[in-house]
């Protein structure tokens, strides 16, 4: 359903979505990780964290749909775009029960019926923020999937991760990758190190005061307009639309 955006946009007045408190919630948080401390100051996650995330993702739907309509901007309490703060200890070895940082996810649709599928991601902890989009971790029969177009389409791939405008903003692609050639692919292959990639992403650092400046979500909006090459390859060579 077409939403009409909100009124300030269309007036061109830019909001402040995210503050320094925010931070200073999440530096609190990281010394007094424990139940007792967060329910006692709940009130101060719920003003400063989660209320302005959920704003701004609800902010950003109607410029993410302009990108493209595939792409989810859920301002859900719970199981939206927004992460939960506390952390799944069932298999680690650390056991503290929240995460000391802010994590929003815009998927693509494709993933509400269980399909690994590229997304673009918000980062906010303090000293490290950041902006990430691609495909982390697909199972191994989407990565070869990937793979393949790539070595089908050499040109395309390079246009989409080395294109002068992502390069300038993204850098190199970053994450994890095999340590050998993956079997039929060919070891001499010109692009053999982007054939090896487990994940296929970029990230962009950003900075606290851009994070709580008036402007930031146009800020955070250049970062996927630049990302769209990339997105739109990896979404072709899984068999989704974008």
């Amino acid at each position: 359903m077409f939403r009409v955006p909100p009124l300030r946009y269309l007036v061109g007045m830019p909001t402040r979505h995210f503050s320094p408190a925010l931070f200073s919630f999440l530096r609190a948080l990281a010394e007094h990780n424990d139940r007792a401390w967060f329910k006692a100051h709940q009130d101060r996650y719920e003003q400063h964290v989660r209320g302005p995330a959920l704003a701004f993702i609800e902010d950003i739907g109607e410029p993410l749909y302009r990108v493209s309509p595939h792409l989810v901007a859920d301002p859900r309490k719970v199981g939206g775009s927004l992460f939960r703060i506390q952390r799944d200890t069932r298999f680690s070895k650390d056991k503290t029960p929240y995460k000391t940082h802010v994590g929003i996810h815009f998927r693509h649709v494709a993933t509400r019926e269980d399909v690994h599928a590229p997304g673009f991601y918000l980062h906010l902890e303090p000293r490290n923020c950041h902006a990430w989009l691609g495909l982390w971790h697909p199972p191994a029969d989407r990565a070869d999937a990937v793979r393949r177009a790539i070595a089908e389409d050499p040109a395309a791939w390079k246009r989409a991760a080395y294109g002068r405008k992502f390069a300038a903003l993204y850098g190199p692609l970053t994450g994890d990758s095999l340590r050998r050639p993956p079997r039929g692919f060919d070891p001499s292959h010109p692009l053999i190190d982007d054939l090896q990639r487990i994940d296929f992403g970029a990230g962009v650092h950003l900075t606290q005061s851009e994070v709580t400046s008036a402007g930031f979500l146009d800020t955070y909006l250049a970062t996927v307009h630049a990302g769209v090459p990339l997105m739109r390859f990896l979404c072709r060579a899984l068999g989704l639309a974008f």
